[in-house]
């Protein structure tokens, strides 16, 4: 049961992060038993009653974290640093977790043979916005993240588009231009016939436990 005296984790509530999650815990001797026979949103831990798991998204995970609804909850660094600005005055990493690799990376159709780096994509950028008297678009979930790296590479000439889901058809079906968006091997990319710029993604993340500054930590939760 959970109270206001428990110390409350975030889990993801769902697909490969779920598993990997609870087998990590597993391999230090915790067991995680979920409601509903593993398919509710709570949980307990074994052996420790005042340890309280809440299962929700991925993505809400950082935002209770900040709110300090939950004293710990593991993510991806991506949607920490996305989620929450200024996110290390109120989350603190405790741990990487070496599972949940991904990078965020800028990605433009491979028939853009002259464009291979962020320099090439500022040109084409200036060149577009020329041609078409509207900037180039790019396509993603990440506005934070995306807006800072180019901020930080100088550059200006480009708009965001919200993307929520299938962000790699958005050229295709001329949303878009580029898509700035999260990738594991690269392989959903190839198969839209699409290209990473930059010899550095955006971000490499990695999923994390994480501790909330927000939280109440006292001795009754600790």
């Amino acid at each position: 049961m959970i109270n206001d005296k428990n110390l409350k984790i975030g889990i993801p509530s769902k697909g490969r992060l779920k598993k990997s999650v609870l087998e990590w815990f597993s391999n230090y001797g915790i067991e995680i038993f979920i409601d509903n026979g593993g398919r509710g949103y709570n949980g307990i831990v074994s052996n420790i009653s005042s340890f309280s798991v809440i299962l929700l998204s991925a993505n809400d995970i950082p935002l209770e974290m900040k709110k300090g609804s939950l004293h710990l909850g593991i993510t991806g660094q991506d949607l920490v640093q996305e989620k929450v600005p200024l996110w290390k005055k109120n989350i603190f990493e405790l741990k990487k977790l070496d599972f949940g690799y991904a990078d965020l990376v800028l990605a433009v159709p491979e028939f853009w043979v002259d464009v291979n780096n962020l320099e090439d994509f500022d040109d084409v950028a200036v060149l577009f916005r020329k041609k078409n008297g509207f900037p180039l678009r790019i396509a993603t979930k990440y506005h934070n993240l995306v807006w800072s790296y180019l901020r930080e590479n100088g550059i200006v000439d480009y708009s965001l588009v919200d993307s929520q889901g299938a962000t790699e058809g958005s050229i295709r079906n001329l949303f878009s231009e580029a898509i700035a968006d999260i990738s594991s091997t690269g392989a959903t990319l190839k198969a839209n016939n699409l290209k990473v710029i930059s010899d550095n993604p955006i971000l490499q993340s990695q999923s994390v436990l994480f501790a909330s500054k927000n939280s109440p930590w006292t001795n009754q939760n600790i």
